[in-house]
């Protein structure tokens, strides 16, 4: 017996980063964790509304309304990022001197800084037109996607640091900020290696024929697929440990409770 699905890997992807993004939600939203983490809670939320738009409006809307709909929620969504990433370090790193705040993060943007001015191309000023729709929306997506890869570095950057001197504040083994930043640099290093893979495809691949040039796009396709695999497993992982409670809160419970008891 042959079972025969009419679903493509990325409709499959979609559907499953979809549930666990609303399942995710709910365990924050009914788990009480979005009082802690109204940031992470929001980029969650709006990252489900990007691919929401991107069904329901693909195909029935005129091209460029559409991409400036999708374009300003991928910039929304890139600013929002940013302040996840300071909602996870004021929370790993609460109690830190305002002298080490400051140094420290002004050390982690020079180096995403330094990162970023190399790679992948920038445009010149003079192709930077914001005298038509076309040119604003270039500069759009320029800003969403070199912004998102600012925020990447910076959350690889960030994840380093919990997971080493995390202990020392409130950021230790199993407690949710950590566990919240392990998801975030998994995902921020799978975006990023795909991304230069796929730049590297397309500067080395040079196909001679219709055959090679399908070849090359089916190589992207499964390399963006996997990523989304990636995102996938990355949500499960925060609907596990944010359904879960930190270490020692379910004692500190019990203990307030005998407290009022007696």
């Amino acid at each position: 017996m042959h079972f025969h699905f009419d679903y493509s890997a990325r409709q499959i992807l979609w559907t499953l980063t979809f549930a666990a993004q609303l399942v995710l939600l709910v365990v924050l939203l009914g788990r009480d964790r979005a009082r802690r983490y109204p940031w992470f809670t929001a980029g969650i939320a709006l990252f489900a509304l990007q691919l929401m738009a991107e069904v329901l409006l693909s195909g029935r809307m005129a091209m460029i309304p559409l991409q400036e709909i999708l374009l300003s929620l991928a910039d929304l969504g890139a600013i929002v990022a940013l302040l996840v990433v300071v909602e996870v370090a004021r929370n790993a790193f609460a109690g830190l001197q305002r002298s080490l705040w400051i140094v420290n993060t002004l050390g982690l943007l020079v180096v995403a800084g330094f990162v970023l001015a190399f790679w992948g191309t920038w445009p010149a000023v003079k192709d930077l037109a914001l005298d038509s729709t076309i040119g604003r929306l270039h500069l759009m997506q320029l800003a969403a996607l070199k912004c998102s890869m600012l925020v990447n570095l910076l959350t690889v950057e960030l994840g380093l640091l919990v997971v080493l001197f995390g202990r020392r504040f409130k950021a230790g083994w199993r407690s949710h900020t950590q566990m919240i930043s392990i998801g975030l640099s998994t995902g921020a290093i799978a975006w990023m290696t795909m991304q230069a893979v796929v730049q590297a495809i397309v500067k080395t691949a040079h196909p001679q024929s219709q055959v090679e040039y399908e070849r090359v796009l089916g190589l992207i396709g499964k390399l963006l697929n996997a990523n989304k695999a990636v995102y996938v497993a990355v949500l499960v992982w925060w609907i596990v440990w944010l359904w879960l409670d930190e270490p020692g809160t379910a004692a500190k419970t019990t203990g307030a409770a005998t407290e009022e008891e007696s």
